[in-house]
C-alpha cells in the first residue's frame, strides 16, 4: 500500500491518500513492466515500409551488353542490385509488428508501473473548480506551487476531462492529459511528474484493483 500526501490549491498539505494495487514481485517486475513498454512500442509501428527487389523495379529486360568480348565485367540487366537504380536486396517489405501479451499480464505490467512511480506523483485536491476561465497561466502557477516544473514532463492524469482544465493545458508541450481508465505504460514510464488527485487513485484503483 502507497500512502503520500495531498495537496490543496495552495500548494499546502491537506490529508493524506493511499493506494493498494497488487503488483507484480520484485525480481519480475522489470521483466514484465519492459515486455508492455516493448508491445506497446512495437503495435504502434504502421509496417508499411517497402522497397522494390530487382524483379519490380521498371526496366532492365534486354541485356546491356554482350556476355564475352567488350571488356567489361558480365551483366544480365541494368536493374541488378550492383547498379545504381537498380533493385534493392532483403529490403524492408510490408509486416505486421504486433505483438500479443495477455491481458492479465497487461493489466498487471499497468499497475506496477504507476506504482513504481510512486515518489514521482504529486497528488492534489480536485482543482477544476479553480478555474473560471481557461488560463495557462494558472495552471503553470500551480504546478509550481505544487512542486512540479513546467519545463519537464508532466503526466496529469483525472478521471474525466474538465474543459476549462484541458483548454488551459493544451498549450503547455510538456504536459499530457490522461484519463484514470486509459493509461498506458509508455507515459507512466516516461513522465517526469505524475500530478493527480484523490479521485484518480480511487479510480485507479476501482479499474484496474483485483
Amino acid at each position: 500500500m502507497v500512502h503520500c500526501n495531498v495537496l490543496n490549491w495552495q500548494g499546502e498539505a491537506t490529508g493524506e491518500a493511499t493506494l493498494d494495487l497488487r503488483v507484480a514481485s520484485e525480481a519480475s517486475a522489470d521483466h514484465i513492466v519492459h515486455r508492455a513498454l516493448v508491445r506497446q512500442l512495437a503495435n504502434a509501428r504502421q509496417g508499411t515500409a517497402c522497397i522494390k527487389t530487382r524483379a519490380e523495379v521498371r526496366g532492365g529486360g534486354r541485356k546491356p551488353w554482350r556476355q564475352k568480348g567488350t571488356g567489361r565485367a558480365r551483366a544480365g540487366s541494368i536493374r541488378s542490385p550492383l547498379w545504381r537504380g537498380g533493385g534493392v536486396i532483403f529490403g524492408p517489405k510490408p509486416r505486421d509488428y504486433t505483438q500479443k501479451m495477455n491481458r492479465k499480464e497487461r493489466r498487471l505490467a499497468l499497475r506496477t508501473a504507476f506504482q513504481g512511480r510512486a515518489d514521482q506523483w504529486v497528488v492534489v485536491e480536485d482543482f477544476a473548480q479553480n478555474f473560471t476561465v481557461p488560463k495557462t497561466r494558472e495552471l503553470v502557477a500551480a504546478l509550481k506551487r505544487w512542486g512540479v516544473d513546467p519545463e519537464k514532463r508532466i503526466l496529469l492524469i483525472l478521471p474525466e476531462f474538465p474543459e476549462l482544465v484541458t483548454l488551459s493545458a493544451q498549450n503547455l508541450p510538456n504536459l499530457v492529459m490522461l484519463r484514470a481508465d486509459q493509461l498506458n505504460v509508455h507515459d507512466l514510464l516516461t513522465a517526469d511528474y505524475l500530478v493527480i488527485t484523490p479521485a484518480t487513485l480511487a479510480r485507479i484503483e476501482e479499474v484496474y484493483g483485483e
